[in-house]
């Protein structure tokens, strides 16, 4: 299905930056399409196809079948078509990178939330979903959390406003929970946990939440995770990456070490 793919590009006499530009596909997604390390979804193989110029129903319909038995996170599969592309191929990145730096001014990280606190954020967050829908999102945060407890995990070093804290998602009993788990997921060696105090003022973050994400290969790209209510944008651009792996460090050296922000937690539910 790669090889198919990149062949049509070639002979569309595109190059991959022209292909991602024209379809408006994130240039990562589609080198991550190209080299089968994501399989594409119905809807952008479909515009992949037209732009290249592969009209015959007969060749369209093939390759669409093809796509179906490409690798794909067998779990994801069963969600795929209910989630909103941009989540479904986050989660395709982050299965395979070797190490995320988040920073979280609004919700504590989807990786380390609870059953509770999730289905309570999406409650908020999708006020129209159906019970269903809402199901859907907690069952696949769910299944995404395994990429931090599995016997190779992924590296997480999570930075969060002070304000997170204290934000009571879902009641103050699931709120007590949620904390409680932090500082259980926070002992585990590959996990990093720093609040950002409210004394420290105006900081790099106040703009929004962000993910750098780097892989094993050297020949992935890194890549820089932003969402908001417009969508999720991926910047891959070496000038993108390097402004915010340094705010990531900014924040970093403003926020409370790792025993201070633990303990903060812990005075917040009453733990020495």
């Amino acid at each position: 299905m790669a090889g198919e793919l990149r062949s049509l590009r070639q002979l569309a006499g595109l190059t991959r930056e022209d292909a991602a530009e024209q379809t408006n596909i994130n240039s990562a997604t589609l080198y991550r399409i190209e080299t089968a390390k994501a399989r594409p979804q119905r809807r952008t193989l479909l515009t992949l196809l037209d732009k290249y110029g592969v009209t015959e129903p007969a060749r369209r319909a093939a390759l669409v079948e093809l796509s179906k038995q490409a690798t794909q996170l067998g779990w994801l599969q069963a969600y795929e078509s209910e989630l909103p592309e941009e989540y479904t191929t986050y989660i395709s990145f982050e299965s395979e990178a070797r190490s995320v730096r988040n920073y979280e001014s609004l919700f504590v990280p989807g990786l380390l939330q609870t059953e509770g606190y999730t289905r309570a954020v999406v409650a908020a967050s999708l006020p129209y979903a159906s019970d269903d829908e809402i199901q859907q999102r907690v069952e696949t945060r769910i299944q995404r959390q395994t990429s931090i407890t599995k016997d190779d995990p992924l590296k997480l070093w999570v930075i969060v406003d002070e304000a997170v804290l204290h934000r009571e998602v879902g009641g103050a009993e699931v709120m007590v929970d949620q904390l409680r788990h932090l500082l259980d997921m926070t002992e585990r060696p590959h996990i990093t946990f720093q609040v950002l105090p409210y004394k420290v003022g105006a900081h790099p973050g106040m703009h929004g939440a962000f993910a750098v994400m780097d892989f094993p290969d050297a020949a992935d790209p890194e890549l820089v995770y932003i969402e908001n209510m417009a969508g999720a944008l991926y910047l891959e651009k070496e000038a993108d990456i390097r402004r915010y792996a340094e705010m990531f460090d900014q924040l970093r050296a403003a926020a409370l070490n790792v025993a201070d922000s633990r303990r903060l937690v812990g005075r917040l539910i009453d733990i020495d």
